[in-house]
């Protein structure tokens, strides 16, 4: 959920959901960078589009004279974004999109700044488009009946528009599939407490809310048929997500219930491995702390990686825009890596 408004960039907060609805307005580079360095602006493809925006804020609120002038603040802009997150390849991806077209471009100084605005919009539109596309593919997998566990956000909140995981579950509703979702909370900042229960309340899609540690419990009860997740980043033998994923992926194995990974193809980054991915870690209050509130020892020590890496052997299928890759078809992974070198 992201517009670009004449020099501005309008998104919800989404540290303030449920509670309260806070619409963000970034105007600047450093503003967009804070942003998604807080987690105010989160979900993979959302962040690839806000990368993007920040490019073009960068333009928009350039004075320079000459285009040379101008490359020059873009790559910079361009610097600031990739720093604020390590793993999830959207950013970069969104960046380099722009600045490629940027550098690519002949034009005086004002029609760069125009094409600039409109390479952003073009990927905000696309992943638009591509969330729809993913959630028509998906859906043939859903039956009616089925209850699906599952983690993190991948909805509306964290693309342009639809989701990539909830797009596959809006869709199967939308055919009228009568279909039940089970959120887990996705400790420790409670994206599935917060903005999957949030999302699917607010549509009107049955959901449950449970503790994370709650997965092998309503799996071994029978209560779950099928498990549907987004990505970070998908590599040639691996898909990284939020923490938390791979034990749900492990469980999903162990009960014989499929794990469905949903993601547009600009999370694919197939020219890497698993052992080649950064994985974030944030700072120890996220696990110390549940909001304001200590809930820790004083100085305890923390480990709080933001995501985590699950081989594709636990993968039932990806799921994204121009088709269902079955695990059948993940071999090929390896060979478009090859050509992506």
């Amino acid at each position: 959920m992201i517009q670009w408004q004449n020099g501005t960039v309008i998104t919800p907060d989404q540290t303030k959901l449920p509670l309260q609805e806070v619409t963000l307005e970034i105007k600047t580079v450093e503003q967009m960078a804070e942003a998604i360095k807080t987690l105010r602006v989160r979900g993979a493809p959302l962040l690839g589009a806000a990368a993007a925006f920040g490019i073009a804020l960068a333009a928009y609120h350039s004075k320079a004279h000459s285009k040379e002038k101008l490359l020059v603040e873009l790559e910079d802009a361009g610097a600031i974004i990739k720093r604020q997150r390590p793993t999830a390849v959207n950013l970069f991806w969104g960046v380099d999109r722009v600045l490629n077209k940027a550098r690519g471009f002949s034009g005086n100084v004002e029609e760069l700044k125009a094409v600039v605005i409109e390479e952003a919009q073009k990927i905000a539109d696309e992943d638009a488009q591509q969330n729809h596309a993913i959630g028509k593919n998906g859906a043939v997998l859903i039956k009616d009946g089925d209850t699906i566990l599952t983690h993190c956000n991948a909805g509306e909140l964290a693309t342009v528009e639809y989701g990539t995981a909830l797009g596959v579950i809006r869709a199967a509703w939308e055919q009228g599939k009568k279909i039940k979702v089970i959120a887990d909370e996705t400790r420790p900042l409670l994206q599935g407490a917060r903005l999957t229960a949030y999302e699917l309340k607010r549509d009107g899609i049955p959901v449950t809310l449970i503790t994370d540690n709650m997965a092998g419990y309503v799996m071994h009860k029978g209560l779950v048929n099928k498990v549907i997740v987004g990505a970070d980043r998908i590599v040639q033998d691996a898909v990284v997500n939020k923490i938390g994923t791979f034990s749900v992926a492990v469980l999903a194995h162990e009960h014989g219930i499929p794990f469905y990974v949903a993601a547009p193809k600009s999370t694919f980054d197939l020219a890497h491995k698993a052992s080649d991915v950064v994985i974030e870690e944030r700072k120890p209050e996220e696990v110390t702390h549940i909001g304001s509130h200590q809930i820790a020892p004083e100085g305890i020590n923390v480990m709080n990686p933001a995501f985590d890496i699950t081989p594709l052997k636990y993968v039932s299928a990806i799921i994204c825009e121009s088709q269902v890759y079955y695990s059948k078809d993940f071999g090929k992974f390896k060979d478009e890596g090859k050509r992506a070198k």
